[in-house]
C-alpha cells in the first residue's frame, strides 16, 4: 500500500500547527465524554476551540466525519503505519476522542507496528483506563488522562495524566510541567513533555 492509498482509507493525517509532528483528528460531536462536558459550564470541554471556527467549516467537518467513518475499515491499521512511519513524533486526537475498546486495540496495533515514533494519546474517557494495566500499553505510547474540570487536579488511578488551569499554573508534584508553548510563539519548540513517560502531569492554560 501507498501513501496515496492509505490516505484515501484513513482520511489522512492533520498537520496542527504548533505540534513538531502530525496528528489524526475526528469530530468532536462524536466524544462520548466530552459531548456531554461540553454542556458543563467549568468543564474543560465548555467553549471547545474544535467545536467552533474553522472546525465549523464543512470541507472540514467532512474530513472529520469520514476519519471517523474509517475506523471501521479492514485495513485502518496498515494504512496508518504506512502514514506514520518515518514520523519522530504523533498525537492522537487534536480533536475528539476514542470511541470504544476496539478502537484502543488498533491504535495499540499501530504503535506496535511503528517503534520509531513516539506516540501521544490524550483522553477523557475514563472508562476505557479504570480497569485497564497500563503494563499493556506499547512502550512508544504514553496515555494521558485528562481531568473534566478547569483547575482540577491530576486523577490518581492513571499514572500520566494532564490539567487545564485559568490562573496561576499550579505544579503537581516533582515531574509535573507546565506547557511552555504561549511563551515561544503557541508552539511545542523543542518540548516534549507531553510524549514523556517521566512526566506524571501536563498542565496547560486554558483556551
Amino acid at each position: 500500500m501507498n501513501k496515496k492509498e492509505a490516505k484515501q482509507i484513513t482520511g489522512g493525517l492533520s498537520k496542527p500547527s504548533k505540534m513538531p509532528g502530525p496528528s489524526y483528528n475526528l469530530p468532536a460531536t462524536a466524544c462520548r465524554t466530552g459531548a456531554k462536558l461540553a454542556k458543563v459550564p467549568g468543564s474543560v470541554c465548555s467553549g471547545c476551540y474544535a467545536l467552533k471556527g474553522r472546525y465549523r467549516f464543512p470541507n472540514v467537518q467532512k474530513a472529520l466525519n469520514r476519519r471517523l467513518n474509517s475506523l471501521n475499515h479492514p485495513q485502518w491499521i496498515e494504512a496508518m503505519v504506512v502514514l506514520i512511519t518515518g514520523e519522530p513524533v504523533m498525537r492522537w486526537h487534536d480533536s475528539g476522542d476514542l470511541q470504544g475498546p476496539d478502537h484502543v486495540k488498533k491504535i495499540f496495533e499501530v504503535c506496535n507496528q511503528t517503534p520509531g515514533t513516539r506516540h501521544w494519546l490524550p483522553t477523557r474517557e475514563a472508562k476505557l483506563l479504570q480497569f485497564m494495566d497500563p503494563k499493556v500499553i506499547p512502550k512508544n505510547l504514553i496515555i494521558r488522562m485528562s481531568s473534566h474540570k478547569i483547575n482540577q487536579p491530576p486523577v490518581k488511578f492513571w499514572p500520566w495524566a494532564s490539567t487545564v488551569y485559568s490562573h496561576d499554573a499550579p505544579i503537581y508534584g516533582a515531574t509535573s510541567v507546565s506547557c511552555p508553548a504561549l511563551k515561544q510563539g503557541n508552539s511545542c519548540g523543542a518540548c516534549r513533555a507531553c510524549w514523556d513517560r517521566k512526566i506524571s502531569n501536563v498542565t496547560y492554560p486554558k483556551h
